[in-house]
């Protein structure tokens, strides 16, 4: 099959459309119309965040590769050693001056100084600062995703939007935060904000229909599989809106009988933060986007964990704790790192798989909870296209230049941006 698709192909319906994921048999990103070669998938980058540091004496990493020794918080991620890249000992010289929390995460992806007294002042994020060079390539330059409400109130003479929000697009505007996955859904797939009774499989299955007898018999088989993982995701959110663990109980007359739950996050946290990291991953899936932000939780935030057994206290305060319970939550949290990476590493993408294709990073603005900003925990996944040579464990902590803005400047030349200076950082990290 020699004949070419443009690179922004969809599948479309009524108020719907579908990007379609990488196909052997189609040149849907980036090649020329008309060439009847291959097409390269393109690189990603997500950064996934979670408040209040980590457990202080089980974040660690001893040797390389696929025998790198890592410590509990990590373990969720032993099946990736050979794919990893431990990073000890960056920092944010900006963070050390209010030493709190909002004071260490506003400024967690640009390095920026932050203002004072309540008034709102940071820098573009790294993450905005590629998706406003790249985002003209994609459907949505940037997908911005969170599992817990913005906090406008003031603490300690800083505001906490500024610990609500790792992804600003100015210095002055934190990037609209989507914490419910229904509209982060639809975000993807519907060309407007209109509802339908209609599903979005069901809205473009005729067009389906039509170009599946365009592709090779393999890319139909991934064509199917991706379909069925976009109604899977589809039926969740439906079947968790129906048993009110999404968005919340709205009351549907003035004087409702039940006590209304409260603002900010879902009941159920485990679905929230599976359902998010859906979204993510199909939105690299199907190029939507190649640039995703995922807050997991509010620096100085509230969420509780009862299906861990530890509900009697929230996660700001647990993290003054470095107990088993904090554990139990710190690995919670790097078990949707692994599980966004095993559901990218089962996309095959020509020889390589999506994971292949992406920078995966988490990271928090503290290293652990005692407001430890002297050095910032990180964690990669994925090699960028091959770019990133994998199985590394490096160690800046005695070198004068380790300034975190420098793998932000490494980062982005992964998705092809020049930069000779990004916050404090004037060179990028040379292993990166």
């Amino acid at each position: 099959m020699t004949r070419s698709l443009r690179r922004r192909t969809l599948l479309r319906g009524l108020g719907v459309s579908m990007a379609l994921p990488w196909l052997e048999s189609r040149c849907v990103w980036g090649d020329t119309v008309g060439e009847p070669k291959q097409s390269c998938p393109p690189t990603r980058m997500a950064i996934l965040f979670s408040g209040c540091g980590f457990h202080r004496d089980e974040w660690w990493a001893k040797g390389q590769g696929e025998q790198m020794e890592l410590g509990r918080v990590l373990h969720p991620l032993n099946d990736f050693r050979d794919r990893m890249v431990f990073i000890r000992g960056l920092f944010n010289a900006e963070a050390l001056k209010g030493n709190i929390h909002s004071s260490q995460t506003g400024n967690l992806l640009s390095g920026a100084p932050l203002a004072e007294g309540g008034s709102i002042l940071s820098g573009t994020s790294v993450d905005q600062v590629v998706a406003q060079q790249i985002g003209h390539q994609t459907k949505l330059p940037s997908l911005v995703l969170g599992c817990e409400k913005a906090n406008p109130s003031v603490h300690k003479n800083y505001s906490m939007l500024y610990s609500s929000h790792i992804s600003w697009s100015s210095p002055t505007s934190p990037t609209p935060l989507e914490v419910y996955p229904a509209l982060a859904f639809d975000q993807l797939f519907k060309d407007t904000a209109q509802w339908s009774d209609k599903s979005i499989l069901d809205s473009v299955l005729e067009d389906a229909s039509d170009f599946r007898l365009q592709i090779s018999t393999m890319d139909r088989r991934k064509l199917d599989e991706y379909l069925n993982s976009v109604r899977e995701v589809e039926q969740r959110i439906e079947s968790a809106q129906q048993r009110g663990e999404l968005q919340g109980w709205r009351p549907t007359s003035n004087q409702p009988t039940i006590p209304r739950p409260a603002e900010g996050y879902p009941q159920d946290i485990v679905q929230h933060m599976r359902l998010m990291s859906d979204i993510l991953v199909l939105a690299f899936q199907t190029d939507t986007t190649r640039v995703c932000t995922l807050k997991l939780n509010n620096d100085h935030g509230t969420l509780r964990f009862p299906h861990l057994g530890v509900d009697y206290m929230i996660h700001h305060l647990l993290s003054h704790s470095d107990t088993e319970d904090w554990l139990k939550v710190n690995q919670f949290f790097l078990e949707q790192m692994a599980y966004i990476a095993r559901r990218l590493d089962s996309i095959q993408e020509g020889e390589k798989t999506a994971l292949d294709h992406t920078m995966l990073m988490m990271c928090s603005s503290m290293l652990n909870g005692h407001h430890d900003a002297t050095q910032l925990p990180v964690v990669m996944l994925g090699s960028a296209g091959g770019t990133i040579r994998t199985g590394q464990n490096l160690d800046y902590h005695e070198n004068s230049n380790r300034q975190m803005c420098r793998l932000y400047l490494s980062m982005m030349q992964k998705m092809g941006i020049q930069r000779d200076r990004f916050g404090d950082a004037t060179e990028p990290l040379a292993e990166i």
